[in-house]
């Protein structure tokens, strides 16, 4: 360490990025501190994927009881206790601050507890007024959920409140159109909620392939979730007796016990003293970096959300691990690679894609050539469950390497990680043609798609 410095590296924010690049760092011999005012765990572990994928879960009981029937079992007297599980995923949200934070000072950082503040070149001042120096500042804070400007927005929630619901609302609005928006809707359906999605576009989950998109509306909306689009709220009223009147612009004026904006999410940029140490910002408020996360201040680097390049909890990890590899571990600078990432949606079912759309490829490519596996899983067929599948590989016309994998299925998640190997290896559709298929499995479909 240089002895200019109190610290080799400070971070400020100790998610999923802050806490990997943290660690590494300090295993290669630097001096290395974090500071976190929140949670150590960011919003991953306390109150984003983890939390959430454990509320999944605990929704997807609600048609295996079900369904269990026709397959011999019967369960009397079911029903679901909210505050059961709104605990049990409490205290394992601790048990992994508590992990997290083991594995920092299992690696000597130090850990201030407190917001933390660029004063100047290479210093950081902590809420505390305690000043420290370092010769490298990773700026690691993530984001939060954004909020719309309506007349009583105040009185809605966001995810980082759905996890400390005292009960379970009767009726449910979400806004939004993203996958978190998608995800809290079935969950509360599953649960027995009366669930109304609000989106003031026309589409959900742009960012996925149309015949995902219009198979999981037809699902939800045959699972009784509402879907309004082309909407947007104009007001929020709290009655009396703690619910909320909502106007929404293609509907009258109605009465719900919870309103949930799920409508993206900003960069947490403000009062981290970038501006005074003339770090670049971009049009939403995010830190501009190079492809090795550092910004036009030499000294300084960012991670993760705060970026806005992917907003993905493996890609601070990753991009967490390259930079303190490049900056401590001796190593020529490593670039992390954004594309053909692979990623889910953990609705009911959930969506899994890697790769192209087949409106992308079209665009890219011009010679495309899809092929589809639409059918009912044999789980659903013994259940009496009308509810059907869809596999969808797009591959280059010419050459046949696959250049996108689309699926809503159950489990399709698990299937999708080990089928992005294989895209991202640029493997073709003979490749897949001559894998053998494991039977039965939904996954079998992957190679017998003709």
């Amino acid at each position: 360490m240089s002895e200019s410095y109190d610290f080799d590296l400070f971070t400020i924010g100790a998610g999923s990025g802050g806490v990997r690049a943290s660690r590494v760092s300090a295993a290669h011999g630097a001096k290395v501190a974090i500071a976190e005012e929140h949670r150590v765990g960011g919003t991953c572990v306390i109150r984003g994927c983890v939390p959430k994928k454990m509320l999944v879960y605990g929704a997807h009981f609600a048609e295996d009881l079900e369904d269990c029937k026709r397959f011999g079992w019967e369960i009397e007297g079911k029903r679901f206790n909210w505050q059961t599980l709104r605990d049990n995923v409490l205290a394992d949200v601790d048990r992994l601050e508590g992990a997290y934070t083991d594995t920092l000072e299992n690696h000597d950082v130090t850990i201030f507890h407190e917001r933390a503040e660029i004063t100047g070149p290479h210093e950081i001042t902590l809420a505390s007024g305690k000043v420290v120096t370092a010769k490298y500042i990773l700026i690691a804070t993530g984001a939060r959920p954004q909020v719309p400007t309506c007349k009583g927005a105040e009185h809605a929630t966001t995810s980082n409140e759905a996890f400390h619901l005292d009960k379970l609302p009767e009726k449910i609005i979400i806004a939004g159109g993203g996958y978190i928006a998608n995800e809290f809707a079935g969950i509360f359906n599953e649960f027995g909620s009366k669930v109304c999605l609000v989106n003031r576009g026309d589409q959900l989950l742009r960012s996925y392939d149309e015949a995902l998109r219009e198979r999981l509306l037809l699902i939800s909306m045959k699972k009784g979730i509402d879907f309004k689009f082309n909407t947007i709220f104009e007001y929020i009223e709290k009655t009396d007796d703690g619910r909320f009147k909502v106007k929404l612009s293609t509907c009258d004026e109605e009465v719900v016990d919870q309103v949930m904006f799920a409508t993206g999410r900003k960069p947490n940029t403000e009062g981290l003293g970038l501006d005074k140490a003339g770090v670049e910002l971009g049009e939403k408020g995010e830190v501009k970096v190079d492809r090795f996360s550092k910004t036009n201040v030499d000294h300084i680097y960012a991670v993760g959300d705060v970026t806005d390049r992917v907003q993905l909890t493996p890609i601070a990890i990753r991009e967490g691990q390259a930079f303190a590899d490049t900056v401590f571990g001796g190593h020529d600078p490593i670039a992390v690679d954004h594309s053909c990432i692979p990623s889910a949606v953990f609705s009911h079912p959930p969506i899994a894609a890697v790769g192209m759309t087949e409106g992308e490829a079209k665009n890219k490519l011009g010679s495309v050539k899809v092929y589809l596996s639409d059918f009912r899983p044999m789980k659903n067929v013994l259940a009496g469950r009308d509810e059907r599948s869809l596999f969808k590989m797009v591959c280059d016309g010419d050459s046949g390497k696959i250049v996108g994998i689309h699926m809503i299925a159950p489990e399709a998640a698990e299937m999708m990680q080990a089928a992005a190997i294989a895209v991202k290896a640029g493997l073709t559709k003979a490749d897949f043609d001559a894998t053998t298929a494991i039977h039965p499995t939904m996954a079998e479909e992957l190679v017998l798609m003709r």
